[in-house]
């Protein structure tokens, strides 16, 4: 029979609310072992007897996904795996570039992402040194991968509100990218500058020459991004400004949620340079 934490609590636990199990609750204590399987054999008030028997069903109810807390993260992953399944690394090349190599036998595509290249092979993905990216990573490069057509980059820009189904994302966009560039640049151009130089951004503001900075990043071979900034000035009366824009084809490439993890991710990168 199942243990709820109700039942584990009632049933099973002394219900004294000792604290020598680590938790300040017996109730606590019974929420950890059914959703987070913490070990029931920590209440040092059960017999070995009650401890084995419990340990059983709790092995079932772990195994059948019962109660257990979710890993938002890891169902992402799961996911997105699902959807990139299908992909032949040999024809990826063709859809969302990068280059076919070797590993361990085997094809595997290694791809510029930002200012360094991960290995795509059919098990993982990783750094080029084999560090693990995190599971965010993994999920936006699994989209990619999913979603990436062989369309190239027109050259004709779109800020986020201009990209359909995106009005839900304009706040969030502002709220997380843009004020936080504001808060760490407003005053520092050459600052921005250098840092998106250092993590493999191109000047651009010849093109542009009405921004206080413009930089052109290329984080995948097929998503460029550009970032205008214009600093504050207190004797006009004007505010800072950044704006991320995309080219027209973002959408062939990455879903929405993609698009924002994309700019959230640019943001860090270039806040890590901000000295």
């Amino acid at each position: 029979m199942p243990l709820s934490v109700v039942d584990l609590y009632r049933d099973i636990l002394p219900k004294t609310n000792c604290g020598d199990c680590g938790f300040p609750t017996c109730m606590a204590f019974a929420s950890m072992v059914v959703s987070e399987k913490h070990p029931i054999k920590n209440c040092p008030y059960l017999t070995e007897e009650v401890v084995n028997a419990c340990e059983k069903e709790l092995a079932e109810q772990y195994a059948a996904g019962k109660w257990l807390k979710r890993d938002m993260k890891e169902d992402a992953l799961k996911w997105a795996k699902e959807k990139s399944a299908s992909m032949d690394i040999e024809d990826l090349p063709d859809r969302i570039g990068g280059r076919l190599i070797e590993k361990d036998g085997k094809p595997a595509l290694e791809l510029p992402y930002f200012n360094e290249h991960i290995v795509i092979d059919a098990d993982r993905i990783t750094k080029k040194d084999g560090s693990e990216l995190t599971r965010y990573e993994q999920v936006f490069i699994h989209i990619h991968m999913a979603q990436g057509g062989s369309v190239l980059p027109s050259g004709k820009w779109r800020s986020l509100v201009e990209i359909p189904n995106t009005v839900s994302k304009v706040k969030s966009m502002v709220d997380h990218v843009e004020k936080p560039l504001i808060q760490a640049f407003e005053g520092k151009t050459e600052a921005l500058r250098g840092a998106a130089l250092k993590i493999g951004g191109i000047d651009k503001h010849s093109d542009f020459p009405t921004s206080d900075v413009a930089i052109l990043f290329t984080p995948l071979p097929r998503v460029p991004v550009m970032l205008m900034f214009w600093d504050g000035d207190d004797v006009d009366g004007f505010s800072a400004e950044a704006k991320l824009s995309f080219d027209e084809t973002i959408t062939q490439h990455l879903d929405i949620e993609s698009i924002m993890f994309l700019s959230e991710r640019l943001r860090e990168l270039l806040c890590e340079y901000e000295d």
